[in-house]
């Protein structure tokens, strides 16, 4: 008991001066600071640093580290999860052509869609850490599909430069083997640059076409941005919208709720048919249900309506532990929701990684979703059971 608690207490120590280390780190920022893109003032962008124009989300560097350290204190209060789990990992067509769309979750951000003849792949991360020199978190499920059965990639959309988004060597070995157009918010295409691979950087409204009647179109969110210690915000975030014929397809990306009209702002560009909606990672203390930088299910109901209750995927959970809640809790208490909120929950619903699904033709939307019912049900506690 005694050498336990020695140990303990050394564990401690070394992560205080570790926490130290860092914060020491941040106080010479010229070492550090990493210049991803010039360019004149704008609603988001003061010339050196971007910013969401409805309100700050980026925590200082301190309580960054603050907070990493009360993590790794409390690791085991968390609910627990898996070391891993199991996978039917699949090989896709080579094409979808015309008005047929698949869907493929490769896991966490990384989607898979086919349609049109092209293959959009967003956010791809095949490492098995997310995170700096191979320290971060771990996945705790294989890709979808094995990288050698992904079919030629003609689109990639990349979200922001966080490692559990923009991972490099995957991209490197995409771009080697397929030479596809990436398409991401400014200053990113700096990063993904370092890799040897070419990226568009655009800045929010900004649109690139892919062939008459296909655009991508870099639209807002609400998130920050971070490689390394100071350079906090020095590329922008994004969520993207491709417009296709039969309905367009919308990438949230990585984001917060913010003030709420960035889905209906997307939704202004033509009908959505298809969604890939961040659904976890959002629970930083316990019976949180959001936060500033992350949406929960609750937040995510709301962005699936103002994108007009489109076919959607719950993503951003069961991959990488980023947060505090339980492995299930995303999907479970999102299908609870949308229950409670007497609306078809099978239109945004979990689908296993690896496991393409066809996504129907544009048709009337489900019923809204009754914000008093889910009200309800949160005040009876009913949602409480979810860690």
């Amino acid at each position: 008991m005694r050498i336990a608690t020695m140990v303990k207490a050394l564990v401690g120590i070394l992560l205080w001066i570790v926490v130290a280390l860092c914060l020491l780190l941040t106080l010479v920022p010229p070492f550090l600071d990493r210049i991803y893109y010039e360019g004149g003032e704008t609603a988001h962008f003061d010339g050196q640093h971007f910013a969401n124009p409805d309100g700050e989300t980026a925590p200082a560097p301190a309580l960054g580290f603050a907070f990493l350290a009360h993590r790794i204190a409390s690791a085991n209060r968390q609910p627990p999860w898996p070391a891993s789990v199991a996978v039917r990992q699949s090989r896709p067509p080579a094409r979808v052509d015309g008005q047929g769309m698949r869907v493929t979750w490769i896991g966490h951000a990384s989607v898979l869609i086919q349609t049109q003849g092209l293959n959009i792949l967003t956010d791809p991360v095949w490492s098995d850490v997310a995170g700096p020199f191979g320290i971060g978190p771990k996945r705790v499920a294989v890709p979808g599909v094995p990288l050698a059965d992904l079919p030629r990639i003609d689109l990639i959309v990349v979200s922001h430069n966080h490692y559990d988004h923009l991972d490099k060597a995957t991209l490197k070995a995409l771009w080697q083997r397929d030479r596809p157009l990436v398409v991401t918010g400014l200053g990113n295409d700096s990063v993904i640059g370092q890799a040897g691979v070419p990226a568009r950087g655009l800045d929010w409204g900004q649109r690139l076409t892919l062939r008459p009647g296909i655009d991508v179109v870099v639209t807002r969110n609400h998130h920050w941005s971070s490689r390394w210690f100071a350079d906090r915000n020095r590329a922008l975030w994004s969520s993207f919208v491709v417009t296709l014929p039969g309905g367009n397809l919308f990438f949230a990306g990585d984001t917060g709720w913010g003030d709420g009209k960035w889905p209906v702002e997307a939704a202004a560009l033509g009908p959505v048919r298809f969604a890939a909606i961040p659904v976890g990672a959002f629970r930083f203390k316990p019976g949180q249900m959001a936060a500033d930088a992350h949406i929960g299910p609750r937040d995510a109901i709301r962005v699936w309506d103002g994108l007009g209750r489109p076919w959607a995927l719950p993503i951003h959970w069961g991959t990488f532990r980023l947060s505090w809640e339980a492995y299930r809790t995303p999907p479970d208490m999102l299908a609870a929701m949308l229950r409670c909120g007497r609306t078809d929950p099978a239109r945004f619903a979990e689908h296993a990684i690896g496991q393409g699904f066809d996504v129907p033709a544009i048709g009337a939307p489900p019923s809204a979703p009754n914000d008093d019912g889910i009200a309800r049900c949160r005040a009876e506690g009913r949602f409480d059971r979810f860690r």
